[in-house]
C-alpha cells in the first residue's frame, strides 16, 4: 500500500493533480511519521491505521467548515476523503461484519459488559480499515446489554 502511494505520487505530480499530490504526500509524510515514532516496519497495517486517522479527522473538519459556511473547503476535505478511502480495504457488508462479530463472541464468550475490552481486542485486527469501529462499538455493546 505505501509503494502504491508512492508510485501514485509521482502520477499525479505528472498529471498536475496538485490536490491528490498534496494529499498524497500529506498522508505519506504521516506514515513516515508514524513509522519513526512507533519504531515499526511500513506495512499495510499502519498505512492503514494512519489513513482512518486521517479520514476521520477530515470527516471531523467537515463539520467546522460547514459551520463557518466554507462550502469550497468542505468540498476539497470531501475529495480528499474519496481519494484517501480508494487506498482502504473493501469494506466490510453489514452481514460480514456480523459474522465476524458473532465469531469473536462465541470465541471469548462474554458474560458480561465488562468483556467488551477483550471482545474488541479479539475483533480491532479483524477488521481494522474495513468497518467503522464506532459503528462496530455501538453493535459489541447492544449485544453485550442483551446478555445481562
Amino acid at each position: 500500500m505505501y509503494e502504491k502511494i508512492k508510485q501514485d505520487i509521482v502520477t499525479f505530480m505528472k498529471e498536475k493533480d496538485t490536490l491528490k499530490v498534496q494529499t498524497l504526500r500529506g498522508v505519506k509524510g504521516e506514515i513516515d511519521l508514524e513509522h519513526i515514532n512507533s519504531k515499526t516496519e511500513i506495512n499495510d497495517e499502519l498505512v492503514i491505521t494512519v489513513l482512518t486517522r486521517q479520514i476521520k479527522t477530515r470527516k471531523e473538519s467537515i463539520g467546522e467548515f460547514e459551520r463557518g459556511n466554507r462550502l469550497d473547503l468542505v468540498e476539497k476535505t470531501n475529495s480528499e476523503i474519496k481519494l484517501l478511502e480508494t487506498y482502504l480495504p473493501e469494506p466490510l457488508s453489514k452481514e460480514e461484519l456480523m459474522q465476524v462479530i458473532d465469531s469473536v463472541f462465541s470465541k471469548v464468550n462474554p458474560t458480561s459488559n465488562k468483556d467488551m475490552g477483550l471482545i474488541m481486542k479479539e475483533l480491532t485486527p479483524l477488521i481494522k480499515g474495513k468497518a467503522d469501529m464506532k459503528e462496530v462499538s455501538m453493535i459489541v455493546k447492544d449485544k453485550l446489554s442483551s446478555i445481562d
